[in-house]
């Protein structure tokens, strides 16, 4: 017997076997609908190939299988495990690689046969590529498709005439569809009669996960030392927040009602994760910048605008840098852009004067934060994110940061946005997109306040709101305590 590697505690009860206890209980369920609330990197895609593989070798086999994947890159990753285990398990296989389902709609698949003449399509997240199939459905990280009630709508006649739909995913916050199914399963009766499994990080490290990682990883990796709880806190530490963690890793959906942005509104304002975003085209380009220096970070955002659309295409993060450091990093990147927001607020004042010194005034917008002006900037987000005008990075790190901010009313009936100060800033990301955003609703000259209560016809435009304006506001302390 080959010499164990690792120092995991909990062994499985068969440690030959090759599936741990609740992929094979995933494997076996042979109900015609089933859903997996899980863990990432767990092994349930890997586990979910070889079913289908089992389906659909089969010499009885009567179904295809069509496979929807988060993005294409998911897709081709899908269709490679399902290769792999076609080899070990000796079934006759050919690989007939991308092919095209519909031209018109660009829908192709990748697409694997076997002896019995069925096929396994991996598909990307379109979910009109499942329209009109019938066969068995695979819906995997069902939560982060664009539109999972739409995708659901339209897989699910696929299965009238045979065949089962299985949904896997983690979660994407408590108004996602998919946790609406979760929670009509375990709370409401369960009216579709839904096999409903459910494995968090520490289901598999009970299982023994953690001794089939380590025999997997190379001998030097770092995890090769650790028992279960070191491995625990050592993903929990990993994560963007401990939101993140709950929901990517224990199963634990993120409260919508509590944060600002929802993590639907976010998700489908994300590029596809294999997009390369940075590539500008002939746009005009905009610039939000929230200053930091110890504590918070210094956040660069440039937006290119194109149509009505407005494209994320780089995002700076500096943080302990002398403002001479940073100036040269951030500098050249203003000097494209037509127009700039700065943060103003407290040490943001000389930022804000040096850098209309060297653009000009009529180019940089210095911007103080106060409790209004942050209602100003936070709601332009959320309506380009619900108009499908604004993309930004799939980066957890600006997932997390954009969840930060929660809308508060005070006793006395005023809107607060406020955020929690983590080690990886305070919504700095946030505020500098609102920045951005900012800076590319109207090319006009900044705007001084006026306690008359009269503003010019640029500030009706982009404020809505009766007595203040963006520009350096005399006497304006950060009352919402956001800086």
């Amino acid at each position: 017997m080959t010499k164990r590697k690792g120092n995991a505690k909990n062994l499985p009860a068969n440690p030959d076997a090759i599936f741990l206890p609740f992929q094979s209980a995933w494997i076996k369920d042979d109900n015609r609908l089933k859903l997996m609330e899980k863990s990432r990197q767990i092994g349930l895609s890997w586990s979910t190939a070889y079913a289908a593989d089992e389906r659909t070798a089969a010499a009885s086999a009567r179904h295809d299988q069509w496979v929807s994947s988060r993005d294409d890159l998911q897709a081709r990753l899908f269709v490679e495990d399902c290769k792999m285990w076609a080899g070990i398990m000796n079934m006759a296989a050919k690989d007939l690689g991308e092919m095209v389902l519909d031209e018109e709609k660009r829908i192709s698949a990748y697409v694997l046969e076997f002896a019995s003449g069925r096929r396994i399509h991996s598909m990307s997240s379109n979910p009109d590529a499942q329209a009109g199939k019938r066969g068995g459905r695979i819906l995997d990280e069902f939560a982060l498709h664009p539109d999972p009630r739409k995708l659901w709508s339209i897989a699910y006649p696929g299965i009238t005439w045979g065949g089962s739909m299985e949904v896997i995913s983690t979660h994407r916050g408590s108004h996602n569809f998919f946790n609406q199914l979760v929670r009509e399963a375990r709370e409401n009766g369960n009216p579709k009669n839904i096999s409903l499994h459910r494995v968090t990080l520490q289901d598999a490290l009970d299982q023994g996960f953690l001794f089939k990682l380590q025999q997997m990883l190379p001998p030097d990796d770092e995890r090769q030392a650790m028992c279960e709880a070191e491995y625990f806190e050592y993903v929990r530490s990993g994560c963007a927040d401990e939101e993140s963690f709950q929901q990517e890793y224990m199963c634990n959906p993120a409260d919508d009602d509590v944060a600002f942005l929802e993590y639907d509104l976010i998700a489908a304002a994300e590029y596809p994760a294999q997009v390369h975003w940075q590539n500008m085209e002939s746009g005009r380009l905009y610039a939000g910048i929230d200053i930091g220096r110890k504590q918070d970070l210094t956040v660069l955002w440039i937006l290119e605008k194109l149509g009505d659309v407005l494209y994320t295409r780089h995002i700076e993060r500096l943080q302990n840098m002398r403002k001479s450091e940073q100036e040269k990093i951030l500098w050249p990147w203003l000097d494209r852009c037509d127009r700039i927001c700065i943060d103003a607020t407290g040490l943001g004042i000389g930022w804000a004067d040096d850098a209309q010194d060297r653009f000009g005034e009529h180019r940089v917008e210095a911007v103080t934060f106060t409790t209004r002006v942050k209602e100003a900037l936070a709601y332009p987000i959320r309506s380009a994110m619900e108009d499908r005008r604004l993309r930004i990075p799939h980066d957890p790190k600006i997932r997390a940061d954009l969840r930060q901010v929660t809308k508060q009313t005070t006793s006395a009936g005023n809107v607060r946005f406020t955020a929690e100060r983590t080690v990886d800033g305070h919504a700095d990301h946030f505020w500098a997109l609102g920045l951005a955003i900012e800076a590319a609703s109207q090319p006009c000259a900044p705007i001084e306040y006026q306690s008359t209560g009269r503003r010019s016809a640029c500030a009706d435009t982009r404020l809505n709101t009766t007595d203040t304006g963006f520009g350096t506001i005399a006497g304006g302390s950060n009352f919402g305590g956001f800086n």
